[in-house]
């Protein structure tokens, strides 16, 4: 038995090597196929071949797509590093130095300037998150490697070929997610083809270095999203203890219906809007409520989830001086904001633990730390950064 054990381990790398072996392989036969596909689509042979010229699969895609993470954010926790007092003061710090930009943006689309920052907030910070995968690839990687998303990458390869071929963004900046996404604001390759805009007027449509075409391309995909000049994304809203109705964004009903369920907004007033709205309820009947319009959609269809367009919507709100979320969510352990969770890393570093640096960004090692932290207190382990466990840390109590 003990043999027999020892076996594995001296066979492993004999697998992993031919693994990589095959996959190479595979690899170059399918890039063979790509350059024709790209060529089909006006991409050169001089453009595909400089641009794969030294690419080679990176099984950190493959990974990356395969084991995405088992922890699940509550509503309350997404939003309490989205919507802090920190990105707040980042958001309108923005606005005022890039004043003029914000301006024409919002003219020539008809989308006002808090929603645009609010998206350059969520999806980048910024600026300072833009992505860490060379574009190029990481989409040829899973459009040879990846038999169930192939045809979604390899679009999207496709149409970072002919980005680069536009002479758009220099080939080298072309840097993103993993999935593609790339720019101040991530637009995937083929959104860039639709939707970008030239915002500076030199020309091009550069969503990587120049932040004028990154707004502006914003606005435009809002707007061709289906956004209202003028109107509200929606509000907060209080809803009678009991109520048993339709929930989400769909279907929207008039003002009237929602008004017969005793719904009212949040500060008691009457309901008001333009169209019907839907009632969204993010964490169960229990926590806050919102009556959602149409530019709600036109955010949600940004990225397809709630939380996302509940995070740009309240953000452009904060934006604006608008209160955050008043009514309580569902949980005894409040979220933490971005400055509280480097307190956590902080306080997590300075008891031995291993959490890389203290980022705000609550990784793998971060979580397994919680959990050591949860244990010894008697608490679940769920890898959580609450108000719980701070507040033990910085007690003294573990």
């Amino acid at each position: 038995m003990r043999a027999y054990r020892l076996a594995i381990p001296l066979a492993l790398p004999f697998i992993l090597i031919a693994s990589a072996a095959s996959a190479q392989s595979g690899f170059q036969s399918c890039l063979a196929g790509l350059r024709s596909a790209a060529a089909a689509k006006g991409v050169s042979g001089a453009t595909f071949d400089r641009a794969m010229a030294g690419v080679e699969p990176d099984m950190k895609i493959i990974e990356a797509m395969n084991n995405q993470p088992e922890f699940k954010t509550p509503i309350w926790d997404y939003l309490g590093t989205l919507v802090d007092d920190e990105k707040v003061a980042e958001g309108r710090s923005m606005l005022r130095q890039y004043a003029s930009v914000f301006a024409a943006a919002e003219q020539r689309f008809g989308v006002d300037r808090h929603t645009i920052a609010a998206v350059w907030g969520v999806e980048s910070d910024f600026g300072k998150a833009r992505g860490k995968w060379p574009l190029v690839q990481s989409l040829a990687t899973g459009a040879c490697l990846a038999p169930r998303r192939n045809a979604f990458f390899k679009g999207e390869l496709i149409a970072t070929l002919q980005i680069i071929q536009r002479g758009d963004v220099r080939p080298e900046r072309l840097f993103g997610s993993w999935a593609g996404a790339f720019g101040h604001t991530q637009f995937i390759p083929s959104t860039y083809l639709r939707l970008a805009v030239d915002g500076d007027g030199d020309g091009r449509r550069d969503l990587v270095d120049s932040i004028p075409d990154a707004l502006h391309s914003t606005a435009n995909f809002m707007r061709k999203a289906g956004w209202v000049t003028g109107a509200t994304w929606g509000y907060e809203v209080r809803v009678p203890e009991g109520y048993r109705g339709a929930t989400g964004r769909n279907p929207k009903r008039p003002l009237s219906h929602w008004a017969g369920q005793g719904i009212v907004k949040y500060d008691g007033s009457r309901l008001d809007g333009h169209g019907n709205a839907g009632l969204l309820m993010p964490a169960g009947r229990t926590g806050p409520a919102f009556l959602v319009f149409k530019n709600y959609d036109a955010a949600y269809s940004y990225n397809g989830a709630d939380s996302y367009a509940l995070a740009i919507s309240l953000l452009s709100d904060r934006l604006r001086g608008k209160p955050g979320v008043r009514g309580q969510w569902p949980t005894d352990d409040l979220p933490l904001s971005r400055e509280q969770r480097r307190e956590l890393q902080r306080l997590l570093i300075a008891r031995g633990y291993n959490v890389g640096e203290p980022d705000g960004a609550v990784g793998s090692l971060t979580r397994a730390a919680i959990k050591e932290i949860e244990a010894r207190l008697g608490m679940p382990q769920t890898g959580r950064p609450g108000e719980k466990v701070l507040r033990a840390l910085k007690g003294g109590r573990v």
